[in-house]
């Protein structure tokens, strides 16, 4: 069973960066993909970004340019590098890890571990 535990989250205001930390346990960490979805209030969860086992990144359209994805398997950990964020980016964010060299997703039925999230407030 794969556990994930989102860090990292915060107040910034916009224009400002964060990075977001999703640690991951259980299961061998480089055969998983694992993607950041994230949650306004009173909205959808939507896709943010993905990388999946074999390196490859998908990001949406929304965040294109300013936010990076990457994993480093030795610390078991996937990033969310994220900068010139906007108020629109305020939610809590989560991570999510597919099953063993899963195709690249970018929509929720792709994944099947999730962590409980971390907030990002962005101000004005």
């Amino acid at each position: 069973q794969v556990q994930l535990v989102e860090s990292g989250g915060g107040l910034v205001q916009a224009g400002g960066s964060l990075r977001l930390s999703c640690a991951a346990s259980g299961g061998t960490f480089s055969n998983y993909g694992i993607g950041w979805f994230r949650q306004a209030p009173e909205k959808e969860r939507e896709f943010v970004a993905t990388i999946s086992w074999n390196i490859g990144t998908k990001y949406a359209d929304s965040v294109k340019g300013r936010f990076t994805i990457s994993r480093d398997n030795a610390r078991n950990t996937v990033y969310l590098q994220m900068n010139s964020l906007k108020p629109e980016d305020t939610a809590v964010y989560y991570c999510a890890g597919t099953r063993p060299f899963w195709q690249i997703s970018d929509t929720r039925d792709g994944y099947t571990y999730w962590g409980q999230g971390t907030q990002v407030t962005v101000s004005s």
